[in-house]
């Protein structure tokens, strides 16, 4: 009987584990938020993604690790999660797509929202529906915010690129990008988490709405960090191996 009983307590525990797995975000007003948002819409519609539901989802799940340059939550970020896309009509016109996601913090879940433009996919606005942080005031702030206007995954990818072989190349579209003012210690990962908020909004929205129209810059990207890194080397060891010019006699 006790057996029994374990085994029960324990299956239930494995459930309500899947189902806390699977939590997606989506806007708490949509009707409401969407229309401050772009005040000229006239309706929208929501559609669900899942990566198990997309064709080669677990290859497109593994890639979003990659891409993101770090580990998924357990929680927030599992082959299971769902997503909601939102599309802006007016009338028959789509003027703008509004994409979601939870990211861990360290004072607990931030909600990361971007509008982004149906036809380039620029960000026309970044917000946060939820954030519990010391620096919850700075991350909030408009100056900061509308340094994202106008980005585009392709320029996040060209980023990586610039960061690694050319800091202050002027082609750069984020090299001038400034924590907002005022950020302590304490904010500093709440400041990372919502950047990569912000990646992982782009990456999902190119995967389920864009298809992938930015995945030839990740990979011309990446082809440039590897050369350049390896150029890197090749310099390194040549400079050990050259032979020291000897002292003239007078």
């Amino acid at each position: 009987m006790n057996k029994l009983l374990l085994s029960a307590v324990f299956g239930l525990l494995l459930l309500a584990q899947q189902a806390w797995g699977a939590i997606g975000c989506t806007l708490s007003n949509p009707a409401q938020d969407l229309k401050y948002l772009f005040p000229e819409m006239t309706s929208y519609k929501e559609d669900a993604r899942e990566f198990g539901k997309i064709k080669e989802g677990e290859k497109h799940f593994k890639n979003l690790k990659v891409r993101l340059g770090s580990d998924l939550d357990p929680v927030y970020e599992t082959y299971e999660t769902p997503y909601t896309v939102y599309t802006v009509f007016k009338g028959e016109t789509v003027i703008g797509i509004v994409h979601g996601v939870n990211v861990p913090g360290k004072g607990g879940v931030i909600q990361v929202f971007v509008s982004a433009d149906p036809t380039t996919g620029e960000i026309k606005r970044a917000f946060f529906q939820r954030i519990e942080s010391p620096a919850a005031k700075q991350l909030k702030s408009k100056e900061f915010l509308a340094q994202f206007n106008g980005v585009t995954l392709a320029d996040l990818y060209k980023h990586d690129y610039y960061k690694v072989a050319d800091p202050k190349s002027e082609k750069d579209k984020l090299g001038n990008l400034q924590p907002p003012a005022n950020l302590d210690e304490k904010g500093k990962p709440d400041y990372e988490a919502s950047l990569r908020g912000i990646r992982k909004n782009l990456i999902l929205l190119d995967l389920f709405v864009f298809e992938q129209k930015a995945e030839p810059f990740y990979q011309r990207a990446q082809e440039s960090i590897a050369k350049f890194n390896a150029e890197a080397k090749t310099g390194e060891a040549e400079a050990k191996t050259e032979p020291k010019s000897e002292a003239k006699s007078e």
